[in-house]
């Protein structure tokens, strides 16, 4: 069994709704009594501009699951949210799930890279992880707080609790 940590976002199609689905579906893939999840943040857009801002958070959970086995299931609900996986970067998605960490697990693979590779720079990741993890110290070793004093907001909004 291992603690994982997993960003959600989303830009589409109701984004507020798409994250609560997403944080019902999780329920499945967690060890019970073992799921919580960071307040929700409102943020600008990485890729393109002409798009609408993210809805972001970051739950945690222990699973069962090997690392490829989460990574299969949260792209499985990602299609079941009509997450279109399309050629363009950082672009509009009803739905994202990021693996961020696995345990204290560094995996790096054709189709999986843990911990995420750019958890490190986006504020729309540190500042929910923060949330559920303040004294959190990356496999690599580095002190999330650390991460965090060297990450400014860039406009980003904490949202009101649902």
């Amino acid at each position: 069994m291992k603690r994982v940590f997993v960003a959600l976002g989303a830009n589409l199609n109701d984004p507020e709704a798409q994250i609560r689905a997403a944080r019902q579906a999780l329920a499945a893939l967690a060890v019970p009594a073992s799921l919580c999840h960071s307040p929700l943040y409102l943020s600008r857009p990485m890729g393109p501009a002409d798009q609408p801002a993210y809805v972001n958070g970051v739950s945690a959970f222990d699973t069962r699951l090997s690392p490829h086995a989460l990574l299969d299931a949260l792209q499985a609900i990602e299609l079941a949210q009509g997450r279109e996986r399309k050629d363009e970067r950082w672009g509009p998605r009803t739905l994202d799930l990021d693996i961020l960490l696995y345990g204290d697990q560094q995996i790096e693979d054709e189709r999986l890279t843990i911990p995420h590779y750019g958890m490190k720079q986006r504020e729309f990741v540190l500042y929910p992880l923060a949330d559920l993890a303040p004294e959190l110290v990356l496999p690599c070793g580095t002190p999330l707080a650390r991460l965090l004093r060297d990450c400014p907001q860039n406009g980003m909004t904490r949202l009101p609790a649902q």
